[in-house]
């Protein structure tokens, strides 16, 4: 397999995480009832749908074709929110923690694909630009739960 393939493949792999993403903060806006909450869920679902369109602009910038959906396992993801939140008696608290339980999980996600040391230096900028920004919502997501979890 070609480097240029190899590099695509993983981005796709971080687009599709980036769809599951934004449809899970879509879920949370819409089940959050404070608005301080709607407003940073669906602020943090543009993010991620921005994230997105610079993945598949630089997967095409080598020559490869963008993933054009979610995956299996963010359906599951937000089937255990609907869940999670349904039977939670703090709606938001759940949400928050499935929120952090996620972002967690992308930063972990970008630092693999950042231990490259070969990455051309336009896609470790983004790389290093977007999980940056995922830190600092996760960061975010931790003071909201704390906030919350005192309601």
């Amino acid at each position: 397999m070609k480097y240029s393939e190899e590099v695509s493949e993983r981005l796709n792999d971080l687009l599709e995480k980036n769809y599951d993403t934004e449809k899970n903060y879509k879920f949370a806006a819409e089940n959050a009832k404070h608005p301080e909450l709607k407003a940073y869920f669906n602020e943090r679902a543009r993010e991620r749908y921005d994230f997105g369109h610079e993945l598949k602009s630089e997967i095409r910038n080598y020559g490869e074709t963008p993933e054009k959906g979610s995956s299996f396992t963010g359906d599951l993801q937000r089937t255990w929110m609907n869940l999670k939140t349904n039977l939670s008696s703090n709606k938001e608290e759940a949400l928050l923690e499935e929120s952090a339980r996620g972002e967690k999980a992308a930063v972990e996600e970008y630092n693999e694909v950042l231990e490259d040391r070969n990455l051309p230096p336009t896609t470790e900028s983004i790389l290093r630009r977007q999980r940056d920004a995922i830190t600092a919502a996760l960061n975010k997501v931790r003071s909201l739960e704390q906030s919350f979890s005192r309601d």
